[in-house]
């Protein structure tokens, strides 16, 4: 779990959690979703943005999402196993959870989940990239 390839892939995924977080949700997914948000004010303003937990939180996601794709890829590390997981991920926490929070909260509106589970599935699909790249470079060959 802590092996050279799973620290790079580490530093990969989190760099890109903050960086594509920062462009997909930031700057695009924000335009895209305005007119479907149900409640005003959610997102805090940019200055008020807490980086340290920021920080802390996207690397949690690339450790843990590079660890479980060591197990998914199951040695068949590259660009194809690691987009293929990437999208299952974003098609899981983009469909499903939005589907789930919708039916559970008013926070947009149906459009908007299906903008957002787009979102997911392209930033994790890019993750996935990331990851299996990383892994197909620097994993010992059987």
């Amino acid at each position: 779990m802590f092996s050279k390839s799973n620290l790079i892939s580490t530093l990969a995924t989190a760099v890109w959690a903050y960086l594509g977080g920062w462009v997909l949700w930031g700057m695009i997914g924000d335009k895209m979703l305005a007119d479907h948000m149900l409640v005003q004010n959610l997102m805090r303003p940019e200055d008020q943005i807490d980086m340290i937990h920021l920080i802390i939180g996207c690397i949690v996601v690339g450790f843990f999402f590079s660890a479980i794709y060591w197990k998914f890829g199951q040695a068949n590390y590259g660009i194809s196993s690691g987009i293929q997981y990437g999208v299952l991920l974003g098609l899981l926490f983009g469909i499903g959870e939005g589907l789930i929070n919708f039916s559970v909260m008013a926070m947009t509106d149906i459009t908007g989940v299906f903008i957002n589970a787009f979102i997911y599935v392209l930033f994790y699909g890019i993750m996935g990239l990331l990851a299996g790249l990383v892994y197909q470079k620097t994993s010992p060959k059987a």
